[in-house]
């Protein structure tokens, strides 16, 4: 069997403007709508279809595993954009990265208070 996430539906107040954030802070470029979604297409196939709400928006976490040099990058970008960033997902460690597996790692809030995350090593994958 070879199961693979292939979508997930990310609540936005603004579709539009949070798919662009993330785009833009991964480096990536929004996808044309799809019916009520501004879909993100990660590099590994997943796509985060963002579609708008009016109601109060539960936070969620998603994580991306990247390289070194994409983490240099990115981790770059949200120090540019000054946003706030912790080692950790219960924000206690602000303005830290964490290193665990022997990688690097930082949370950051999007403009609807998902919780995203960026590593370079999958947990449980190192020291």
């Amino acid at each position: 069997m070879n199961v693979q996430l292939n979508h997930t539906i990310v609540a936005a107040h603004d579709k539009k403007a949070s798919a662009q954030f993330l785009a833009d802070i991964l480096g990536l470029e929004p996808s044309p709508p799809f019916g009520p979604f501004i879909p993100v297409q990660i590099p590994n196939g997943v796509t985060l279809d963002y579609m708008e709400t009016d109601g109060e928006i539960t936070p969620q976490h998603y994580a991306f595993l990247v390289s070194e040099d994409e983490f240099d990058t990115i981790f770059g970008r949200i120090q540019d954009a000054g946003l706030t960033y912790w080692a950790d997902p219960y924000h206690h460690r602000r303005g830290e990265i964490n290193h665990n597996d022997g990688g690097r790692g930082a949370y950051f809030d999007d403009p609807n208070g998902h919780n995203l995350e960026i590593i370079t090593r999958p947990y449980g994958s190192g020291s």
